[in-house]
């Protein structure tokens, strides 16, 4: 296994492992000297699925692997849905 700097996968292509584009990494978030998360700037058709936001924050424990790519697993995609019920309970508030 090879360590990776997190300053080396700053602009690593990021694809889900159904084989879709995603985006490219633009920061790792950090909590106790461990990987948290990491923002990635998104790209492709994932964009529809996001509306405005310029990108998003994925939990670490949806990457699946890191080497010239990022694999991400589907399951941290947002979803049309989910982005309505966070809406609406914003609303209520």
């Amino acid at each position: 296994m090879r360590v990776r700097k997190v300053t080396e996968v700053i602009g690593t292509k990021v694809y889900t492992d159904s084989g879709d584009y995603f985006g490219e990494i633009e920061e790792a978030n950090l909590c106790d000297n461990k990987v948290d998360g990491w923002r990635i700037k998104v790209g492709g058709a994932i964009m529809s699925l996001i509306g405005g936001a310029r990108g998003v924050i994925i939990p670490h424990h949806f990457v699946k692997a890191v080497s010239d790519i990022f694999i991400i697993n589907k399951a941290a995609l947002p979803t049309q849905e989910s982005g309505m019920e966070d809406f609406e309970a914003e609303d209520l508030e």
